[in-house]
């Protein structure tokens, strides 16, 4: 409980702090779920994401040792000399809540020819097409581990802060009030009897100076 002074200019001052606590507190409560919301369907889009990354590595690989099957390491190192495509990586941001959230474009722009297709495996072509693929989707994925780290940094940092007005600041602020109110009462009942002491008194004073008149 805080210690201030029973009287009602702090009584309003605490109420309106207590208001103001309430309304932080449903404010932040909701910022907390739709954060946890947010967090939950990312993590599940990591969880298939990474799955799909690793898939697409094994297919991109098994392409790429059925091309050296078909053609020798040597001539397959050679094409990979000669292959020309560019590769940019753009990174944007969203926010949700305030906490701003990384949105990776990953694009390829290519230069053929890179070979002559008529003595090259077309298991080459398939390598190509599933790196690219994978490369792809592994930048999605390092934006939604990114994403799940800082939403939940910030998930934390809500709770930490809605468990402090839940548990510390507006538990405090009522036990306050409610003192604050109940010395203000007892004051009211005390004022209240003093002045009926007071009236009493004087009325009797009255009456015994209107009994000595009539004597």
């Amino acid at each position: 409980m805080r210690n201030v002074a029973p009287t009602k200019s702090s009584l309003l001052k605490l109420k309106d702090e207590l208001k103001f606590a309430e309304l932080g507190y449903e404010l932040l409560d909701q910022k907390r779920n739709i954060l946890i919301l947010e967090l939950l369907n990312l993590v599940d889009q990591a969880v298939d994401y990474q799955s799909r990354v690793e898939k697409a590595l094994a297919e991109a690989y098994a392409a790429l040792k059925q091309a050296s099957i078909d053609m020798g390491k040597l001539k397959v190192a050679n094409i990979s000399r000669v292959i020309n495509i560019e590769s940019s990586i753009k990174i944007k941001q969203r926010r949700v809540m305030g906490v701003q959230l990384p949105v990776v474009d990953t694009n390829f722009s290519e230069h053929p020819p890179y070979f002559s297709p008529s003595d090259t495996s077309y298991w080459v072509d398939g390598a190509l097409q599933e790196f690219q693929q994978a490369l792809e989707m592994m930048g999605r994925l390092a934006e939604l581990k990114v994403s799940i780290m800082r939403l939940a940094l910030e998930v934390k940092k809500t709770i930490r802060k809605v468990n402090a007005l839940e548990k510390i600041a507006i538990p405090d602020l009522k036990e306050t009030v409610a003192y604050i109110n109940n010395r203000l009462e007892e004051n009211e009942r005390d004022m209240f009897v003093l002045m009926k002491m007071v009236k009493d008194r004087l009325e009797k004073k009255e009456e015994e100076r209107h009994g000595r008149a009539d004597t």
